[in-house]
């Protein structure tokens, strides 16, 4: 298992699951992370937090702890 913060800067990654439960997971898809998509990591913040990313033709922000929530292939 991989998660999406284990995703080098400039490389691209398909969504296979969302850990969590109730508030967490459903935010995470409300922002269209969903299962099978596409997510191009950006940047990384100079401490590691937050990640920026490019989803579904948009920049997002993730903190640490919800990208490590997501596994990716």
């Amino acid at each position: 298992m991989k998660s999406l913060r284990e995703v080098p800067v400039g490389s691209r990654a398909k969504v296979v699951r969302i850990y969590g439960e109730g508030a967490v997971k459903r935010r995470i898809m409300d922002m269209g992370i969903t299962k099978g998509v596409e997510i191009s990591v950006r940047k990384v913040a100079p401490l590691g937090d937050p990640i920026e990313i490019t989803v579904r033709g948009y920049e997002l922000s993730l903190r640490k702890a919800d990208a490590e929530s997501i596994e990716v292939e």
